[in-house]
Parts: C-alpha cells; structure tokens; sequence
C-alpha cells in the first residue's frame, strides 16, 4: 500500500512539473513581441498629381493619410502645393509607403527606440525590432539642422513655448536635448525641413509619441537617474535638390532604408543604449 501510495505521488509531481513547465513555456511565447498584422498593397507605385483634383476625387481618409505622409505634409500645406505624388495602390497599411523595414533584427534586445532618418524625412518606432508606427517629420533647415546622433527623451509638455519665438506653441512636446530645447512635437508641415532643429510631426502621431516613450528620472536638480527612450537621428539632408521622395515616381524603392543600413547606424551606439535599459528595468 505504502509503495502504491508512493508510486501515486511520483506520478502526481511529474504531471505537475510538467505543467507547471509548459504554463511557463506559453508564458515565454507570449511575451515576444509579435508582428503586427497589415496589409499589403497589390503593388507599390507612384504618379504625380495635381492636389486639388485629387481631392475632389478621393474622400477617404485613410487615403488622404498615406497620401500626406509619402509628400511629408499636413492637409493645410498640402493642398498649396503645385504637385504631389500619389500612390497607384492605396490599399495597403501606412507602414508599406515608408521608407523603414518592418523588422530589424539588430534591434531586437532593445524594448523601446525611436528613429529619425533625415535624408527621408520619416520616423520610426520599434519595440525588440518590430515596426509599431511610422510616418512623415520635417526636420531642421539648413541655417539650424537637426543634430545627429544618439539621445534620450528627458521630459515632456502636452503643450509649451518655443525656445525660439514664443509665440510659437508646441503640443505633444517631448524634449530630447535639454540644454538647446530640441525635442520632437506637432507643428505645421510644409513638406520639407523647416523647423529650428526639432522634429516636427503630424498631431496624432506627436501624441503617440507622447504617450509611448520614457520620460527621465532625476536623482535630483543637477543629476539624471534613469534616461527616457533613446532616440537616433541618422543620416543628411541634401538641401540644394529637389524633395528626394519625388524621386519615388521613377523608382518606388529609391528611399528604401535596409536592415543593414540600421545595424551600422545602431552599432556605435548599442551598449550605451542597452546599459540605460538595464538601470531602468533594475529600478
């Protein structure tokens, strides 16, 4: 009886253990990060168009978004405009007429990053190198350009004053170089790089941002505990030629920013970044 007993016991723990094992397998599987579910266009070309006569023939909004974000403009500017390109197929997610690929597999160890490309005028937001959102940005102009380089979101403001005219009101605003108050933030888009060195963006996509990355944490006035949400800005601005996305119309995939091209940008900047997230997940 008592061997029976004991024989029972075994038997139990065995089943236990191995279910114990397989609810911590699924929790594994679930906590990777998964790509998102999109459609793709048929195809992916381009035409030039007039705005207006566009306008008047598509009322679609999610048509008017993708067509906004491949000219790097807002509704109010683009309607001013002379010509603008205009996708063949619109029948595809936002994320297919940009310029960033969907997974990027250098940036899987890190949780949050934010990427600025310059030359393309367009950003990217990855979670362990999975596209989550991207659209258009109107960086800095020639006389005051975007710094390049690695930085950390630091504080933010639904709504404050430009450094630079304070009659300027910027909503969504999230700093991300403190001492010369750069950041990105909702402001007008005029389809080309405008601004005093911030990052300008749509509204609804300032407000993600807004909302999505890390604000720092101070030790104290003087002292930074933990960095927010690194941020890359990559890459020049040829502000001597015509708007490179027009160059979409005779070649779709003229901008295409590869996997690779990321990695050698992400490189240099990898431990520092992945030393930040570990204080952060340790606190």
């Amino acid at each position: 009886m008592k061997k029976l007993i004991l024989l029972f016991g075994i038997i139990t723990l065995s089943f236990l253990s191995c279910k114990n094992g397989d609810e911590n397998k699924t929790d594994v599987t679930t906590a990777v990060k998964k790509m998102p579910i999109r459609k793709k266009p048929k195809s992916i070309s381009y035409t030039l168009e007039n705005p207006k006569e566009w306008l008047t023939k598509n009322k679609n909004e999610e048509n008017l978004e993708i067509a906004l974000a491949v000219n790097r403009t807002d509704k109010e500017n683009f309607i001013k405009m002379d010509s603008v390109i205009i996708p063949t197929d619109l029948n595809g997610d936002i994320v297919f007429y940009m310029p960033f690929p969907l997974q990027v597999l250098s940036l899987e160890e890190i949780d949050k990053i934010i990427l600025f490309s310059y030359p393309t005028q367009t950003f990217a937001v990855y979670e362990n190198g999975i596209l989550m959102r991207t659209g258009p940005t109107n960086m800095g102009k020639k006389k005051d350009p975007t710094p390049t380089g690695l930085f950390f979101t630091n504080w933010k403001a639904e709504e404050t004053t430009s450094t630079f005219n304070d009659e300027w009101e910027l909503k969504w605003n999230f700093n991300v170089e403190n001492k010369k108050g750069i950041g990105f933030h909702q402001y007008e888009l005029p389809g080309y790089p405008a601004s005093h060195s911030c990052m300008r963006l749509q509204e609804k996509d300032a407000k993600y941002l807004y909302e999505w990355a890390d604000q720092w944490v101070l030790a104290d006035d003087e002292n930074v505990k933990f960095k927010g949400t690194p941020v890359i800005v990559f890459g020049s601005y040829n502000f001597d030629a015509p708007k490179p996305w027009l160059q979409l119309v005779e070649n779709p995939k003229a901008l295409v920013i590869s996997e690779s091209e990321i990695k050698e940008v992400i490189t240099p900047y990898l431990n520092t970044i992945l030393t930040e997230q570990a204080k952060r997940k340790k606190a």
